[in-house]
Order: structure tokens, then C-alpha cells, then sequence
């Protein structure tokens, strides 16, 4: 999602504006609904979904990340299907880090494709097929909850424990793409990515694999401890980068906010390569951000990694064996 969502979004109360807007809300859950009753391909290979039912940033490609490598280490050949989204092609096709930039194929992808084969396209059953037929032993979804053109082995519910659901409507009402039961009843596990905010691992149905975790920066955050640090970042919720910065340690002088899947402009280089000129100044990014930097500038900034530090270590791998043992 491009911009702030709305302030009424946010509200545990739902107010007048929600009301009004209810029923284009529920056109648009009517739609959803229709969309996921198309058939799906049953892709010879178990396929692991991360997604969300909100707009905005959750935590989804940090958690593909974390488990792609976790199949690595345990011997499989995961492949990763993403949609491409601010890409200009449309797919199906892999994603090559070599030759592919974050204007051709998005920069989720671009960073994804890093960790293990990735292929981008709107129908998912299309770069199954193709992600298998390249060896894929098993595929991962980097979003794609509402997605119906491919079966879904194992769906993980993923979900920021501080904005929570928000106010609890479908959209434009509020920030739900789709009813909260209908998404918990495709659902196999949750995870909530930060502080559960408002308790919601007490709510969700017994019958789902909960999971708790957080963001946390990367070994090289050590480096930039006492300096002085200019951080900027074009994520789901840039707040999170920033906080994540100041729990490590790092507080920056100024932090700047783009818009998610954010181009860099000329403009926009130039702005901060004056404040990296500022005396003692680092500029810090994402490396989601990093990807769409032109070169050398990308030279001229530290990139912090994000892992995923889970309040249970073994949770992790139950999601995986859930993968493995499902029917």
C-alpha cells in the first residue's frame, strides 16, 4: 500500500466514515468470495503460504526468508513464487539478480531471489509449474493469501501484533482485504510478527499453529552503535525499521519515511546524499530498500538485514513438519 491508511482504519471503534463506507465493503468481501471458489492447480509439491489479510507491511517476506532457509538446511530445494509487485514485467518468469532490477521484476522479489530461485507472475500456478519443472521439491509463496490459482498446502496467517486488525473492516472501510473468519477458516497457522499489542494469540481458533516473533536488526547494527545515523526506508510501515533501529542502540537524527515499494527518484537521491554529506552522518536503509539504489550510491549507505527472533525457537520447524505431514 502506497501512503498512510487512513486515521478511522486504525480505530478499535468503528466510526461514522466505516459505516458509511460498509457497504462498498461488502461488494467487495462478495468479490473475494467469488474469486476464491475458482478451482486451483494441485502443484505435485507442498506449497507453503505466507500472506496477510491486511494492507501494508506485516512481516510476510522476512518470515518466507526465515523458513526458506530452514527447508535449505534441511535439504530441500525450495523455489519462491511472488506476484512482482511495482515490477514492470508481468511474468511468468525467474528472477535473475544478476539481470534483473527492482524496476523489472519489484523489489521484494529482487531481494528474495537472493536467498533461492524466484519467479514472479500473477497466476501462481503457472510459476509452480515452471518452478517445478526447474527442480522445486517444494514452493513458498511470498504473499498470495487471496490468490486462488494455486493450492495452498499450509497457509500462514501473518500478522503485525501492533496495528493488529485494525478496526475489523474489509476494505475501504477499513484495512481487511477480507472478513477475518473467512481467512482463518483457510488458515493453518498464525504468526503475529512483533509485541502482541492487543492479545490476539488468546483469540485466534485452538485448532491453528500460533506463533510468536519479532524483528531484529542484523550483526552488522554493531558498527553503527554512537554514530550518527540518517535512516530512510519504503516499507509497509517504516516505523518498524525505525524503532527496531532505536531498541538496537541507534537512535537517528532523522528518519525518513517512503511510501511501500517506494522508486527512487534522482530527487530524492540528491536529498539524501546532501544529509549524507552532513558531518558524521550514515545513511542507513533495508535491504528491501537497498535493491531499488542506484549504483554507487548503494555503496554510499549501510544496509541492515532483518531476522526473525522467535519467542519459541521450535515453532519455526512446527510449521515446517506441518507442511510435510499434511495430507
Amino acid at each position: 500500500m502506497r501512503g498512510r491508511p487512513p486515521r478511522f482504519w486504525l480505530h478499535p471503534r468503528r466510526s461514522l466514515t466505516a459505516r458509511l463506507l460498509r457497504p462498498f465493503s461488502l461488494v467487495s468481501t462478495t468479490l473475494t468470495r467469488r474469486r476464491l471458489r475458482r478451482p486451483t492447480f494441485h502443484a505435485p509439491v507442498p506449497v507453503l503460504c505466507c500472506g496477510n489479510i491486511t494492507t501494508g507491511g506485516t512481516g510476510k517476506t522476512p518470515l518466507a526468508l526465515d523458513l526458506v532457509q530452514r527447508l535449505k538446511d534441511r535439504g530441500h530445494h525450495p523455489h519462491i513464487l511472488s506476484r512482482g509487485h511495482g515490477g514492470r514485467e508481468r511474468g511468468p518468469i525467474d528472477v535473475n539478480p544478476g539481470r534483473s532490477t527492482a524496476r523489472d521484476v519489484g523489489d521484494e522479489p529482487l531481494l528474495l531471489a537472493q536467498s533461492a530461485p524466484t519467479w514472479i507472475g500473477a497466476n501462481r500456478a503457472e510459476t509452480a509449474r515452471l518452478a517445478v519443472g526447474q527442480g522445486a521439491d517444494c514452493l513458498v509463496m511470498d504473499d498470495g493469501f487471496q490468490n486462488p490459482t494455486l493450492h495452498k498446502t499450509v497457509s500462514i496467517l501473518v500478522v503485525d501484533g501492533i496495528t493488529g486488525f485494525g478496526n475489523g473492516c474489509v476494505l475501504p472501510a477499513g484495512p481487511l482485504r477480507e472478513p477475518l473468519p473467512d481467512a482463518l477458516s483457510r488458515a493453518q497457522a498464525v504468526v503475529v510478527i512483533g509485541e502482541d499489542r492487543h492479545n490476539l494469540l488468546q483469540t485466534f481458533p485452538r485448532h491453528l499453529l500460533t506463533a510468536q516473533a519479532r524483528l531484529v536488526p542484523g550483526p552488522e547494527i554493531r558498527t553503527l552503535q554512537g554514530r550518527r545515523v540518517v535512516a530512510f526506508a519504503g516499507i509497509g510501515r517504516p516505523e518498524k525499521f525505525f524503532d527496531m533501529l532505536r531498541d538496537a542502540g541507534v537512535t537517528p537524527i532523522r528518519a525518513l519515511p517512503f511510501p511501500d515499494h517506494h522508486a527512487y527518484t534522482p530527487r530524492d537521491i540528491q536529498r539524501l546524499e546532501a544529509l549524507s554529506r552532513e558531518s558524521g552522518t550514515t545513511l542507513v536503509t533495508t535491504a528491501k530498500d537497498a535493491v531499488k539504489l542506484p549504483f554507487p550510491f548503494r555503496t554510499q549507505v549501510k544496509v541492515i538485514n532483518v531476522e526473525l527472533l522467535w519467542a519459541d525457537p521450535k515453532a519455526p520447524e512446527r510449521l515446517l513438519d506441518l507442511l510435510f505431514s499434511a495430507p
